[in-house]
């Protein structure tokens, strides 16, 4: 479910059409967005705290064959929320090593290689310092 919650939306629309025909379904509850209290701690061992609001959209479906699939994304995007409740469902059918090949596998290796870069960006930044043994001291 993180994978596809944390998936930019194109990129999982994209791999969710890459499934081809997707069955049927219905709402359980259709995607709506509300607001989630989001806890934080200092030095994350501290006393919890509200850091903040953040605005998550959630739904659920059942496919025609009883399976069902939920989701909870983080912003006001219905069609993600629905994406990713569709493939949270399809991975209780026999379409799950599919989902797994064309779905969940890219979109963990754009993850990774977005976390790849980002480190790559960061370390160019990274300052070394060092202490000069002055005389006095040795």
């Amino acid at each position: 479910m993180g994978t596809l919650a944390q998936a930019k939306p194109a990129a999982l629309a994209k791999a969710v059409g890459a499934l081809g025909a997707l069955p049927d379904f219905t709402w359980m509850r259709r995607p709506e967005a509300g607001g989630v209290m989001v806890p934080g701690r200092m030095g994350g061992t501290g006393a919890a705290f509200n850091l903040g609001e953040i605005t998550v959209t959630r739904c659920a479906l059942k496919l025609a064959s009883g399976e069902v699939g939920h989701a909870y994304v983080q912003g006001r995007d219905k069609a993600h929320a629905g994406r990713a409740a569709l493939c949270d469902a399809l991975m209780q059918t026999g379409r799950a090593d599919e989902v797994k090949r064309l779905v969940l596998a890219p979109l963990d290796a754009a993850r990774a290689e977005a976390r790849r870069a980002r480190a790559a960006r960061a370390a160019a930044t990274k300052v070394e310092f060092f202490t000069l043994v002055r005389g006095e001291d040795a």
